[in-house]
């Protein structure tokens, strides 16, 4: 199996940043706040290089579209979007956790921690499930650079 460099190592990045979050939960219920501050610094540069990666291949490789079964396509569009919504949503509330944490405003950033974790796992797990949708269980479908659908080159 011959498998795509830059989804496969945006999946990655996605994978770990939610398992270092995973790390920092059991840090932060040790009281270990140095080790869970560091930790959950760790998850969020991984979250961005995923980001970062994402974001190039979209603009300068594109999306890959489904491959699979064309009765299949409805129900995995319905879950991409489920998953594009988690992912923003988790976006926004990881950038609010970790700025709470940073200023120690410590009692909104423990209302927001378990939550933003929960929305993170999700991401995470959804995220791997549309790559094995679309590299592994099926063959991946066509892609055009964003900057080619926009600007024609």
């Amino acid at each position: 199996m011959n498998l795509p460099f830059l989804p496969t190592l945006s999946t990655f990045f996605i994978i770990l940043s939610a398992i270092l979050v995973a790390i920092g939960w059991t840090f932060i219920a040790k009281r270990n706040i140095q080790a869970h501050k560091k930790t959950m610094t760790a998850a969020g540069i991984a979250a961005i290089l995923f980001f970062i990666i994402y974001m190039s291949r979209t603009l300068f490789d594109g999306n890959t579209s489904f491959g699979g079964p064309e009765d299949l396509k409805i129900y995995y569009t319905v879950f991409l979007v489920f998953h594009i919504i988690l992912a923003t949503v988790g976006a926004v509330f990881g950038i609010v956790s970790l700025l709470t944490g940073y200023q120690s405003k410590i009692k909104l950033h423990r209302k927001l921690g378990p939550i933003t974790s929960i929305i993170w796992f999700f991401t995470a797990i959804t995220g791997a499930i549309v790559y094995i949708l679309l590299y592994i269980l099926y063959p991946g479908g066509s892609t055009e650079p964003v900057i080619k659908a926009i600007f024609g080159f």
